[in-house]
């Protein structure tokens, strides 16, 4: 997916308007039709509240996940003859609970969807309802592009809240400036010499958080793998054309293999989770973390240090296939509907996504430095902070894993990679255990 309009936006400040059209909430009743001569009943009942469940993984702190919370509460309060039930679900947990519930046919209302891979599973299996018929809602604000990943054979069933680059790579400036170095290094050569450098100087290189599992999958090899295969690799590798085992890849597998050879991530990395990884990279305890662009927030804009933090992507590989300007980039946050919805529950429904989706979502995270794939007017308060992110990502964009593999090959992938990083298994045994799970899963 590209981000050509995000630099235009950028440039030009794009000038968009939103109507929220208001879809009703079920019939109002017969009123005051009069039947002369009859004692018909009141019809001045008072209606009970349309109730819709909501299933969501917006419980780590990150600040995009409190203004999404936001707008559900904004919208019940907008809207008291609607009622919304919210379920919160860490994000290691979500997908298998997602996948679980729909399987059993007995999803919620409204729950996350991600786009792509992960969709379709749900569109061919009639769980998920098409929301066409309000996408005009949207015309001018959201281009194609951005609702790619949630369209299926020419249906719309979600739409995006932000983009996310999953891949930034946020370094210390002191601890760098320390060993020698004012930037950012452009090759992955003279990245393994400031790794060296760092910890000849007492200083922990790499800082991973891995105890979900799914970082060094989605943030690291992300990138790191794309540098070396190039874009289409993935894809390829989904149509048989071709294989994890394939020697470019096993060269991606084995950066990991060399970081954990030269004791470069600290040493908890498999017992350390996300957010305190985020806390233990500010805290100056190592010098360079990856992690997604919706980070920036609480590494930079809301840092009082955040100028000592500077931001990368993951440098060229010598033969390699990928374009070093790329950024492994996804759209996020999409909400289902459950294709069962009918009635005054499916109004319900098509109005808070019209009300979700609203031009205030996109402009309240741009304020708060977040990437989003809406054409709307950059807010006066724009900071330096987000210009800059927007013109790193803004060259290209690659395809994030855990976006593009099947379910099942991610699974291997991500124990796998734990696997390296303890030294019980080769980049190899990686690959053979990748492949033997996508012609699985084929």
């Amino acid at each position: 997916m590209t981000t050509k309009w995000i630099k235009s936006a950028l440039a030009a400040g794009i000038a968009s308007g939103l109507a929220l059209t208001a879809a009703g909430c079920g019939s109002s009743g017969t009123g005051n039709q009069a039947n002369s001569g009859t004692n018909a009943p009141s019809t001045n009942t008072k209606k009970e509240p349309v109730t819709l469940s909501i299933m969501y993984n917006w419980t780590s702190p990150n600040v995009d996940n409190g203004i999404y919370k936001d707008r559900i509460k904004q919208f019940q309060a907008d809207n008291p003859d609607i009622k919304i039930d919210e379920e919160g679900v860490p994000s290691e947990q979500y997908r298998t609970k997602l996948r679980t519930l729909a399987a059993g046919k007995k999803l919620p209302d409204m729950f996350i969807l991600f786009p792509g891979v992960e969709m379709e599973p749900l569109v061919s299996g009639g769980v998920l309802m098409p929301i066409d018929e309000i996408m005009g809602t949207w015309k001018g604000i959201l281009p194609d592009d951005a609702l790619a990943g949630f369209k299926s054979d020419g249906k719309q069933y979600a739409l995006p809240a932000k983009q996310t680059f999953v891949d930034i790579v946020y370094y210390n400036k002191e601890l760098l400036a320390k060993v020698g170095y004012n930037q950012f290094p452009t090759t992955y050569a003279d990245l393994i010499e400031l790794i060296k450098k760092l910890k000849a100087a007492g200083i922990t290189p790499l800082a991973l958080g891995n105890k979900d599992r799914w970082p060094l999958q989605s943030s690291w090899m992300s990138a790191i793998g794309d540098r070396f295969t190039g874009s289409d690799f993935l894809y390829k590798v989904n149509k048989g054309e071709a294989k994890y085992t394939d020697p470019d890849f096993i060269k991606a597998l084995n950066v990991i293999e060399e970081f954990t050879k030269l004791d470069a991530f600290n040493s908890d990395l498999n017992t350390m989770d996300v957010v305190q990884v985020q806390d233990y990279f500010m805290q100056g305890k190592a010098a360079i973390h990856i992690t997604s662009s919706t980070i920036d927030s609480k590494f930079r804009h809301e840092n009082p240090k955040g100028d000592n933090f500077g931001i990368a992507l993951f440098p060229s590989v010598e033969g390699g296939k990928g374009d070093p300007k790329k950024s492994a980039g996804v759209i996020q946050y999409g909400i289902g509907l459950n294709a069962k919805l009918d009635g005054d529950k499916k109004a319900a429904a098509l109005k808070f996504m019209q009300y979700f989706y609203g031009k205030e979502l996109y402009q309240t995270l741009l304020k708060k430095g977040i990437v989003v794939p809406a054409r709307v007017d950059l807010p006066a308060e724009t900071s330096k902070y987000l210009k800059e992110m927007m013109e790193l990502t803004g060259k290209g964009t690659a395809p994030v894993f855990d976006s593009v593999a099947p379910i099942a090959v991610k699974d291997v992938f991500e124990n796998g990679l734990q696997a390296i990083t303890t030294k019980q298994k080769t980049a190899e045994q990686v690959a053979k255990e990748m492949q033997a799970a996508q012609d699985k899963a084929k």
